[in-house]
C-alpha cells in the first residue's frame, strides 16, 4: 500500500491502485486524469480537493460517483475521516481483502449498499 498516494477525489484508492504503479495519485498535477475526470474537475471548482468535504456528497451522481464503491468510500471518509479509512484498508489488506485483482474490481464490488460496504470496511479488526 501506498499510503502517501490517498484518497482520490471521488473516494477511491490511489494508496492501493495497481493500474499504473508510476501514478502519483490523483490528485497530483500530473495526473492522467485531469483533463478528463469530471468529479476532479467539480470538486476543484468548488475549492475542494475530495467529494467527501462537499455537502452534496451523498445524492451526488457525476461521473464515478454513481457507482458504489467510490460513493461509500468518500461518505465513509464523509463521516469516519480519510485517515479511518486510510487505515481500514490498509489493515484489511494485510488481511488479505483485496482491492485490485484483474483490472480494477475485487472483494469491496462484492458488496450490494453502501452499508455493506461500510460493515467490510469495519469488520477486519486487529
Amino acid at each position: 500500500m501506498k499510503k502517501e498516494l490517498g484518497i482520490a477525489s471521488c473516494g477511491l484508492a490511489c494508496c492501493l491502485c495497481s493500474e499504473n504503479e508510476h501514478c502519483k495519485g490523483c490528485l497530483a498535477e500530473d495526473c492522467s486524469g485531469r483533463e478528463w475526470c469530471e468529479v476532479r474537475k467539480c470538486a476543484a471548482q468548488k475549492g475542494l480537493s475530495h467529494c467527501y468535504e462537499c455537502g452534496e456528497a451523498a445524492s451526488c451522481q457525476k461521473g464515478i460517483m454513481n457507482k458504489l464503491k467510490p460513493k461509500a468510500f468518500t461518505l465513509f471518509a464523509k463521516s469516519r475521516g480519510e485517515e479511518h479509512l486510510l487505515n481500514c484498508l490498509e489493515r484489511n489488506e494485510a488481511k488479505g481483502v483485496q482491492y485490485h485483482t484483474d483490472g480494477i474490481t475485487d472483494n469491496y464490488d462484492g458488496c450490494k449498499d453502501i452499508e455493506e460496504l461500510f460493515g467490510m470496511l469495519e469488520k477486519h479488526k486487529i
